[in-house]
């Protein structure tokens, strides 16, 4: 019960004989808010929302309470983190796991002062509970309310209308099958694209539950075929759609979207889509359609729903909807929960939306784990008796019987995992790391295997850092560097000589000296004549192909294992080599990672380009002088080039090396993965499978110390939502 002050005096009954300077006011609590902003515990946000809740309080005529203060504070720290709600019962069960409070690195408190644990771990969680829900500032979502608490779940109003908003609109899909006008039809079509037989071909499997659906998830790892698969389906649904229409003389085709969370991601998606539609047997499929019918165009989820500069608002929306009939999100890991809210709000109540992305991979560097969320069983799939039959009935393909289960969830019967791998066979070392990885089980014969060079592909740098924690010597800097400039091919099996995937050839490993030979030795007009503008794009699209042969992947921002640091020790080793003429600024080669939307020049977060230099414009007939002019891939999947003057360049910075969360979208050559030397928050399962996952067919792994690794590997992220829950 309240007392006359608004605080919940039996709350702090058992921590207050320890903790002789425990905060009784809001008016405390908040100056213990501002001691753990000035030490970097929280964000500045943080403590001026937990001020804002105060005085609606206040406002009301109440006196806020210090646990209000507190708990509004953590809520929004950990929406900051990537969760989208706050468990109470976890937070009085392990409240320094839960808030990651103190971080790894910030600084120290006074000794007479409070950390989380001395507030929140011998609390009631119900006695919490029940206080919160006294409060004139939380309320149960009908109320206009800053906080919201559902069950134990304690959200930010905006954040508890997301997820309700993305659970109605898969509710909403998943009861409304659509009409199929003859299943035959479509078991047709996928006979034609995938042939028949009774063994499980789970592309074709997928496609047929994706068909069947107005919302599907696949889910699957690297070379599982995702692409591949919803290419496929598309094929299929626009043949029974054709053929539904009338044949050759009526075309029915159906609206088709494609879109990606980045701009990276949006144009590999378009290079794969474009391949795999040349190979699709359209003339074989029932209607015949034709390639047009299948997009090849992937557009930025921020462009399909049309951005406004400046507001979290879309032009398309629930009074403006997308005009389309399917819309396929591909990457869909790194949707976080505010764009898959404003998703489904601009969806047309008929549309289909089909999902793929990894289930294993990092989740959004945003707020929410939607993918992650939707996938928790897709492992065992839980298919119902009468979906396993329709499946066989139209594939023809035999499921295991261990996929089926009588007591499966309406979100399961829309869930398909592709579980083969046509990249990475028994003998890949980044196949079989990424399995041991996802499975949490990285053993010591493994790791051993790798450093011996027991596989092809996989390279195991262990550089001298030095003994001090965060401390790197000169020897092991100089190590990680030149390994940037070649690529170290001496360090894989034959040099990386004569190896084949899937019987094509694989060229050796490369490191950066590779694409700053093609800007020197490649640039057009090289003998003194201005070429033809094609062949500047020709040119910058080889650069840009090149610089993607080979990248380095780090945990961690600062220190001499991140982005930060290796930036300036691999520039500085490349300048050494005569590729670069400096390392600070701008300059011919500099590769650059876009940080920050830019609406005006239609670039996003994540965006890569390179530093070229080109001629400009005649003056007075005298031969053009160069200028130095960014490189961008178009985004709209034609292949274009889109060159921007360095000016023009707001938020970026130099991208040799590049954090994992950042890769998120891209697929590497090459690709380099340093582990720190200990243990830190950031380092976890899902961190190191993203990792070793980006690159397609050469790994380097630089480890410094032993067990970090596999330390690592051990420790999987959970984030805080409610999403699941509501779809059971």
């Amino acid at each position: 019960m309240k007392g006359e002050s608004g605080y919940i005096p039996d709350l702090f009954d058992t921590v207050a004989a320890e903790a002789a300077v425990l905060p009784v006011t809001s008016t405390e609590a908040l100056a213990l808010l501002d001691e753990w902003v000035e030490r970097d515990w929280i964000r500045a946000l943080d403590h001026a929302f937990a001020a804002f809740v105060c005085n609606i309080v206040h406002e009301q005529g109440e006196q806020p309470s210090a646990m209000l203060a507190l708990l509004a504070a953590m809520v929004s720290h950990q929406v900051g983190r990537g969760h989208v709600c706050l468990d109470v019962r976890h937070l009085c069960r392990d409240t320094e796991p839960t808030l990651v409070l103190p971080p790894e690195g910030a600084g120290s408190l006074p000794a007479d002062s409070l950390r989380p644990s001395d507030l929140f771990a011998d609390i009631s969680p119900d006695e919490l509970i029940a206080g919160l829900d006294q409060s004139g500032a939380v309320g149960n979502g009908g109320q206009s309310t800053p906080l919201v608490l559902d069950g134990s779940r304690l959200y930010l109003r905006r954040f508890w209308r997301y997820e309700q908003a993305i659970a109605a609109g898969i509710r909403a899909r998943l009861e409304d099958h659509p009409e199929l006008a003859d299943a035959g039809l479509l078991s047709r079509a996928l006979d034609s694209l995938f042939g028949t037989g009774p063994e499980p071909d789970y592309q074709k499997i997928a496609c047929a539950l994706a068909a069947r659906n107005r919302f599907s998830v696949i889910t699957g790892g690297p070379g599982t075929g995702k692409t591949t698969t919803v290419v496929n389906l598309l094929a299929a649904l626009q043949s029974v759609a054709c053929e539904s229409a009338g044949g050759d003389g009526t075309r029915g085709y159906l609206r088709i979207r494609l879109s990606a969370p980045t701009g990276k991601a949006a144009a590999r998606l378009s290079d794969s889509i474009g391949s795999a539609v040349d190979r699709l047997p359209l003339e074989n499929l029932p209607g015949r359609p034709d390639r047009s019918a299948i997009p090849v165009q992937v557009t930025t989820l921020h462009r399909l729903l049309g951005s406004r500069p400046g507001s979290r608002s879309f032009r398309h929306n629930e009074d403006n909807p997308l005009p389309l009939d399917i819309l396929v999100i591909d990457e869909a890991s790194m949707v976080d929960v505010d764009m898959m809210a404003s998703v489904f709000s601009a969806l047309p109540d008929r549309a289909r939306l089909i999902m793929l992305g990894d289930k294993d991979q990092l989740a959004s560097v945003d707020a929410g784990a939607v993918l992650g969320e939707l996938c928790q069983r897709a492992e065992a799939a839980h298919y119902l008796p009468a979906t396993v039959q329709w499946l066989e009935s139209v594939t023809g393909c035999r499921l295991p019987a261990e996929l089926t289960d009588t007591r499966g969830l309406l979100l399961d019967q829309a869930v398909a995992m592709l579980r083969k791998s046509y990249r990475f066979d028994e003998n890949s070392g980044i196949g079989v790391l990424a399995a041991a990885i996802n499975a949490g089980r990285l053993d010591r014969e493994l790791v051993s295997r790798c450093r011996q060079q027991a596989f092809d592909d996989v390279a195991w740098l262990a550089p001298d850092w030095g003994s001090a924690p965060f401390r790197a010597s000169e020897p092991g800097i100089a190590l990680l560097a030149d390994h940037a400039l070649t690529g170290s091919p001496q360090r894989f099996h034959n040099s990386g000589a004569g190896r084949r995937v899937n019987n094509e050839p694989v060229a050796p490993p490369v490191g950066y000296g590779h694409y700053l030979r093609i800007i020197r030795d490649g640039k057009p007009g090289a003998g003194g004549e201005t070429e033809a503008r094609e062949q500047w794009d020709a040119w910058a699209r080889a650069v840009l192909e090149a610089f993607n042969h080979f990248k380095v992947l780090c945990a961690l921002r600062q220190g001499p294992f991140g982005v930060e640091g290796l930036n300036r020790e691999i520039a500085e080793r490349l300048r050494r080599a005569g590729l670069i003429d400096r390392t600070e600024g701008w300059y011919d080669g500099r590769p650059v990672l876009i940080t920050g939307n830019d609406y005006n020049l239609g670039l996003m977060n994540g965006d890569i380009g390179v530093t070229l230099s080109v001629p400009r414009d005649r003056d007075d007939g005298d031969k053009p002088a160069d200028t130095l002019r960014v490189a961008f891939p178009s985004s709209d999947g034609s292949g274009g080039i889109r060159w921007i003057s360095p000016s023009r360049l707001q938020s970026l910075e130099t991208v040799y090396a590049m954090t994992v969360h950042k890769s998120q979208g891209s697929e590497f050559t090459h690709a380099c993965l340093v582990i720190p030397d200990r243990l830190t928050p950031v380092l976890t399962r899902e961190l190191i499978y993203t990792g070793v996952t980006r690159a397609r067919h050469w790994l380097s792994l630089v480890v410094s110390r032993e067990g970090v690794l596999e330390e690592a590997v051990g420790r999987g992220v959970v984030r805080a939502s409610g999403l699941a829950r509501l779809l059971t």
